[in-house]
C-alpha cells in the first residue's frame, strides 16, 4: 500500500512538473503569433496568459482524473509507466491543441488584414464592392 502512495504522489509531482514545462514552451512559442495577430503587446500578453490558464487547468484536471484510473499492469513498475504514456499522450495533445488554435487564429487575422487591404485598392481606385441600395431603399415592407 505504501508502494502505491508513493508512485501515486511521484506520478502526480511528474505530471504537474511536466505540464507547467509544456505550459512555459506554449507561453513562448505562442507569444510571436500572438504578437503577429494583435500587434499590440499587451493584448498579446493578455491573450497569452489566458490561453496559458485554459491550458493549464484544462491539462490538470485530466491529469487528476488519470492519476486516480486504474490501470492494469503486471507489476507496480508497469502500471506506473502506462500511466506516464497517457500522462505525456494527454500533454502532447493539448499542447497540439493549443498551438492548432494559435495558427487558426494568426491565420484568420492574416485574412481579414488581405480583405482589408484589397477592399482599400479597390476603394483607391473608385470599384465599391460592398452593395449599399440607394436612399430610401432600405428593403422595408
Amino acid at each position: 500500500m505504501e508502494s502505491e502512495m508513493t508512485q501515486y504522489v511521484v506520478l502526480l509531482a511528474v505530471s504537474v512538473g511536466l505540464t507547467f514545462l509544456v505550459g512555459q514552451l506554449l507561453i513562448r512559442a505562442g507569444e510571436p503569433f500572438l504578437q503577429e495577430v494583435f500587434h499590440d503587446e499587451k493584448v498579446t500578453r493578455s491573450v497569452n496568459l489566458l490561453l496559458s490558464v485554459l491550458f493549464h487547468l484544462v491539462t490538470l484536471g485530466v491529469l487528476a482524473i488519470i492519476s486516480v484510473s486504474d490501470v492494469v499492469g503486471d507489476n507496480s513498475v508497469q502500471t506506473f509507466v502506462v500511466k506516464l504514456g497517457v500522462v505525456l499522450l494527454t500533454l502532447g495533445i493539448a499542447y497540439g491543441i493549443s498551438m492548432l488554435v494559435l495558427i487558426r487564429v494568426r491565420e484568420r487575422r492574416r485574412a481579414a488584414d488581405i480583405s482589408e487591404q484589397v477592399q482599400e485598392r479597390l476603394a483607391d481606385r473608385g470599384i465599391n464592392t460592398v452593395h449599399t441600395p440607394p436612399a430610401g431603399e432600405h428593403g422595408h415592407l
